[in-house]
């Protein structure tokens, strides 16, 4: 574990590998879980903000689920969430033809309809980040339903680090970036096998 400025990251992000495999998982990750897409507190606003907007893009049965919900719930820890369909696949979600799960609201950002690409807990996955008083936890999130996504992570010699550069970016900024990667080339040093 190392630290960049009040954030603790795991030694996972860098020895981990991973590449998100749709073909073989078909976006598995949106519809198993006990509970929708975690969100920040200051997502919430922005999703009722966006909704009108995102909803042409939506399933019925998505909008159904978020008229009877509400656009964001609670979870059984008390945290704030994606609603489900059913109790099974995030209302947000969309398939393709090819039977691929895909996120609507990124649908709609993809298309112009919005500048919110999606929840910042799916852009980083499998990072997941834990807050804490005085520092956030940086993690690798291990779930078996990835397991093809490691495959190919490993056959394309990405790691985690990597793979979810443009969100991590995107959370923290591009000198938090920078200094992940110069952490990387000393893990790298103290790692060597």
């Amino acid at each position: 574990m190392f630290q960049i400025g009040d954030t603790l990251i795991s030694d996972e992000i860098f020895s981990e590998e991973f590449v998100c495999n749709l073909t073989k998982c078909k976006g598995i990750c949106c519809v198993e879980g006990e509970s929708g897409a975690p969100l920040d507190e200051d997502e919430l606003a922005i999703l009722d903000d966006i909704y009108e907007d995102i909803k042409p893009f939506l399933r019925p049965e998505g909008i159904e689920a978020i008229e009877q919900q509400g656009r964001y719930v609670r979870d059984l820890d008390g945290d704030w969430t994606t609603p489900l369909v059913k109790g099974k696949e995030c209302t947000y979600v969309i398939f393709d033809k090819n039977g691929i799960a895909k996120c609507g609201i990124e649908k709609a950002w993809e298309n112009g309809a919005t500048d919110f690409k999606k929840p910042i807990s799916c852009h980083l996955y499998p990072v997941r980040l834990k807050e804490y008083e005085k520092f956030t936890a940086v993690n690798y999130h291990s779930w078996s339903i990835c397991s093809d996504a490691c495959v190919l992570g490993k056959e394309l010699g990405v790691n985690v680090a990597h793979f979810v550069k443009d969100a991590l970016i995107r959370k923290f900024g591009q000198e938090w970036y920078d200094d992940l990667m110069a952490a990387e080339i000393e893990y790298k040093k103290l790692n060597k096998k």
